[in-house]
Order: C-alpha cells, then sequence, then structure tokens
C-alpha cells in the first residue's frame, strides 16, 4: 500500500507493520482507507499517526518505520480529573499508603524521542511540530536519547513564545521552556517511577515540574486543598496527584482561577470551543466550592469571577466584529532559523489553522515573529448575527 504525501510516494510496509503489532493486515488497510493511520510529511514520513484510540493504543500513536525496523511511540493517556480530592484519592489510589503531588503546566504537551539522529517533537495528535521541534532540540541535552533509546520523554512547553497557549505566568520562563514530567518506554508505554524518572531528568539537567512532596492519602486532600489556594494565588494552572511507582495512572485537579483563566479565552471564541470544554470548567468549579464548604462571601467572589470570565470577553469580541475587526488570537513564535518560521507555516496551514504572521523582528540571533489565528466560525457567527440571522 502507497501513501502519497507532499508530492511523495513513500510505501507503507502493511505486512511488516501488521506483524510487529500484532494486528490483522485487514484491520491496518481499513484504518488507511478510511485515514484513521495517517503519514505525516515532509522529512518525517516514516512517522505514521494513528488519529483514534486503537486496540489499546490512545489516539496520537506513532509507529515509526524505516528500512524494516519498526518502533511505537504510543499516545499519552489521558489523565482522568478528581472532584472531589477526599473520595477520589481513597477510591483511585486503594491499592498506595502515599501519593506525589507535582505541579500541573499550563502549555503544550509533547513528546520528545531522538529521529534520524535529531530530536524531535510529537504533538498529542501524533503530528511532528517543525516549531517546537526546534525549541526541543535547543532545551533538551541529546546525550539521553542516545543513552535511553528506549525511553520517550514527556513534557510541557511553556512560555510566552509558546503559539498554542502563550502564557506569561511563570516567572523564571522569558520565551519558552520544557519541563519534563514523564518518561515511557517505547512500545509498552510504561511510565518510570515518579523519583526514578526524577533522578534520571536531574542526571541530563533537565528542567522538571515541581514536586510538592509525598503525602499519606489522609493528610493529601488538605494538603492539595493548600498547594491549590497558593498556586490560584499567582494563576497557576493545577497539580498532578500520583502513585510513586506509577502502577495506578495519576489523576488532575486544578485552580479556580485556571478554570476561569480557560473560560475567559473560550469564550472569546465561542463559537470555535467544543461545549464540553466549557461546561465541564463550570462543573468544576460547583464541585470544588462544595467540597471546600466556602463562606457566602467566598462563594460569591467565585460566582462573580465565573461571570465576569463568560461574559466580558464575550462581549469584547462582539464589539470588535462591530467596528468591522476579525478576532484572532495574537501568539508569537522566537526561531533560529527562518526554515523553521516556514515549515511553521505550512504546519498550520495543514492543520486548517487561518494565520496572518507579521514580518520577521531580529531579536539577537534569533527572529521573532508575531501570529493572528484567526477563528473563522466565531467570526463568521457574530458576522451573522449583525445581519440579523437567528440562532
Amino acid at each position: 500500500m502507497r501513501v502519497e504525501d507532499a508530492g511523495k510516494d513513500i510505501e507503507l510496509d502493511v505486512e511488516g507493520v501488521s506483524e510487529y503489532l500484532g494486528i490483522p493486515v485487514s484491520r491496518l488497510r481499513k484504518l488507511l482507507d478510511k485515514r484513521e493511520l495517517l503519514q505525516n510529511w515532509g522529512e518525517y514520513q516514516h512517522l505514521f499517526r494513528f488519529v483514534s484510540t486503537f486496540s489499546g493504543m490512545e489516539s496520537g500513536t506513532v509507529i515509526y518505520q524505516k528500512d524494516g525496523c519498526f518502533e511505537l511511540i504510543k499516545g499519552f493517556p489521558k489523565i482522568q480529573r478528581a472532584m472531589l480530592l477526599e473520595p477520589a484519592i481513597n477510591t483511585h489510589f486503594s491499592e498506595t499508603d502515599t501519593v506525589c503531588v507535582e505541579e500541573k503546566m499550563n502549555g503544550f504537551n509533547v513528546r520528545a524521542i531522538l529521529f534520524d539522529g535529531k530530536i524531535t517533537a510529537i504533538t498529542r495528535g501524533g503530528y511532528v511540530c517543525p516549531y517546537s521541534t526546534e525549541k526541543a532540540g535547543q532545551l533538551l541535552n541529546i546525550d539521553f536519547f542516545n543513552d535511553h533509546p528506549e525511553l520517550v520523554l514527556h513534557g510541557e512547553m511553556v512560555g510566552p513564545d509558546n503559539p498554542y497557549v502563550p502564557k506569561k505566568i511563570y516567572d523564571d520562563v522569558d520565551s519558552i521552556d520544557f519541563y519534563v514530567f514523564d518518561m515511557r518506554y517505547k512500545g509498552s508505554g510504561e511510565p518510570l517511577p515518579v523519583y526514578e524518572r526524577r533522578k534520571l531528568a536531574e542526571e541530563y539537567g533537565f528542567t522538571q515540574t515541581r514536586l510538592f512532596g509525598e503525602f499519606t492519602k489522609k493528610e493529601a486532600p488538605e494538603k492539595i486543598r493548600s498547594i491549590i489556594m497558593e498556586l490560584g494565588k499567582i494563576e497557576h494552572e493545577g497539580v498532578v496527584i500520583k502513585d510513586p511507582d506509577m502502577n495506578i495512572p495519576p489523576v488532575k485537579y486544578t485552580c479556580s482561577q485556571s478554570n476561569c483563566a480557560d473560560l475567559r479565552h473560550a469564550f472569546r471564541f465561542y463559537n470555535d470551543v467544543g461545549r464540553d470544554y466549557l461546561f465541564s470548567r463550570v462543573v468544576r468549579e460547583g464541585f470544588q466550592a462544595f467540597e471546600w464548604k466556602e463562606s457566602e462571601e467566598d462563594l460569591k467572589t467565585r460566582c462573580l469571577q465565573l461571570g465576569e470570565s463568560i461574559l466580558y470577553p464575550m462581549i469584547d469580541a462582539i464589539g470588535e466584529m462591530e467596528k468591522g475587526e476579525r478576532v484572532a488570537e495574537e501568539v508569537q513564535i522566537r526561531v533560529s532559523s527562518l526554515d523553521t518560521l516556514f515549515k511553521f507555516k505550512e504546519y498550520l496551514r495543514r492543520q486548517g489553522v487561518e494565520a496572518i504572521f507579521d514580518e520577521p523582528e531580529k531579536a539577537g540571533d534569533d527572529f521573532i515573529i508575531k501570529i493572528r489565528k484567526l477563528n473563522k466560525s466565531t467570526n463568521d457567527k457574530t458576522m451573522s448575527m449583525f445581519k440579523g440571522e437567528l440562532w
């Protein structure tokens, strides 16, 4: 079976992949026909991604084939969320006595591997992002990948020069950084225990997510609440609660301020963001307020913050449209090579993202490029309302 992409014609070794994964040839051919198994483009055409969860493999799983050899880089498993801390911790972590609590960074999730001798960044969806790849190559120690070819490095890319989640809330990140939060084996996707992973990350000089401590299950809910309240004051996202041995999947828990920040962004682009995304964040606020047994004054403050997060950005967006402006998300990237810029433009185009790029500005040895990512659905829907159309 041959797959055409980027003007090339590369043969997918269906029989070899079938034998490697233990999946019938007929099922693989069906996935190809349904475009559930797709090829990356350009220099990464030897990487194929699974679009949906399939046969125990998460969506975004990547199969690498070259010269008759195969490697499987599993997608990052979805982390479930604790809505009520105490019952969630006691039930979910019933087989362990303690839990580790690490910070959940607010950024962009990538997996880093060594591909053809080059550090390569794979997105949650299984794409190779050229911008993230350039940054990962600059930020990560390549010796790790040479010494541990069996491992995949999982991290969060955060900072103001992040074109996906451009947060300026981390004081120690001027541009962009790669925070390691997980290491997993290729093929099986099994994670390293928390302390083993942290020791290895320290050995290679990686930036790591903060470890707040290891707590007994009895003390964990109150400890986590205190941590969350402090993180909320500085507008950080939240925590991930982990079994120290990583035999039990982690769970996450977020700050109210993070939920509201998400809603402020989402309601500015109200018709582009899924309803589930919006609804789930409102529900989180209700459960957290209940568990924390907030005073009437604190509850009113929460309600006010929630309402402002929903209405103000949407009203601002409607006002911009009335003036004839298009609603857009303004981000920027910092690249060392203009070739990366050209590749990133093509990457966004293939993702179906409509974006306007300013001219590159020289910044030392780098180039800074401001980008306006247009949200077509919100723009079209709002304009239709000004023309008198009904909802």
